[in-house]
């Protein structure tokens, strides 16, 4: 409920300085949380990444301002919403609305509108989510890995292709390297692109196993800190399961709970290679820390 409030006020001091340039550090404080969890937060929640949605209202006020005065310029207009150039303005506009900033003046033309947010709390079935918290030393991730795209339904075929490409000989390998929780294979997601809500960019995955020990030649590394872990359990058919506990962390987990993300690469364990099991059981680790 708290942290629903606090995003409200951060919304309000985007909205009273669409004309400005945005401090973030203000954005974080009114929120009450890191710069880096309110922009995935608001990803989650949203829809939409931060930077976008303050395009498209900037975009908004612009179409309001060209369309109630003729007595503006169309440059003035493009400078107070962070456009240098009327060329970059005019793309931008063209390719929010469909139409030029000169065609938007003329009376009758269609353009789109996208309203200020409020972020509001919205009581569903109640269905319990198991969790627990673990605090870790640094450890790696030791395995393959690969520049994949976003994807949030169904198999993702690039990971699908990455398991596929293991063998059981590096499989085994793998596994023997395996000497800390979460043991056996897991996956990892980091370094992902802005556009992650929208279904848009990339991510680096990794899969491979948590471990202490030197990564061989052949094998790709991921470093991760010392960092306290949120690890959810995900209990049915694979990926709709796991798919569906990963959005209620951010739209109901996060939103009730005192802590917000923290840096770090999110990551899944699977508890067996038979993922057709009606009852296939994952665990989500994600990386947390108090709120402020």
């Amino acid at each position: 409920m708290n942290l629903l409030a606090d995003m409200n006020r951060a919304i309000d001091y985007l909205e009273d300085n669409l004309a400005e340039e945005i401090d973030f550090k203000e954005v974080s404080r009114l929120a009450m949380c890191s710069e880096f969890h309110f922009k995935r937060m608001f990803s989650f929640l949203a829809g939409v990444s931060l930077s976008e949605y303050i395009r498209r209202r900037r975009l908004t006020l612009a179409a309001f301002e060209l369309q109630s005065s003729n007595d503006t310029k169309i440059i003035d207009i493009a400078v107070k919403y962070g456009y240098n150039s009327p060329d970059a303005f005019t793309r931008a506009f063209q390719g929010l609305h469909g139409l030029t900033p000169t065609e938007a003046r003329s009376k009758g033309q269609t353009l789109q509108a996208f309203p200020r947010m409020t972020f509001q709390l919205t009581i569903k079935g109640g269905d319990k989510m198991i969790f627990r918290i673990e605090e870790k030393e640094a450890f790696r991730i030791v395995g393959i890995m690969k520049r994949v795209p976003i994807i949030f339904h169904g198999v993702n075929p690039e990971i699908a292709s990455m398991a596929g490409s293991l063998t059981e000989e590096k499989i085994k390998k793998l596994k023997s390297l395996s000497n800390i929780s979460p043991q056996g294979m897991l996956s990892a997601s980091t370094n992902f692109s802005e556009g992650r809500m929208e279904e848009k960019g990339e991510l680096d995955h990794y899969i491979g196993v948590a471990t202490t020990l030197e990564c061989p030649d052949d094998m790709e590394k991921l470093e991760v800190a010392p960092t306290t872990w949120a690890v959810f359990e995900s209990v049915g058919p694979f990926p709709d399961t796991l798919q569906n506990v990963w959005g209620r962390i951010y739209s109901e987990w996060f939103p009730s709970s005192s802590y917000e993300q923290a840096q770090g690469p999110e990551l899944v364990w699977h508890e067996s290679k038979d993922m057709t099991s009606p009852t296939y059981r994952s665990e989500i680790w994600i990386p947390v820390q108090k709120r402020q």
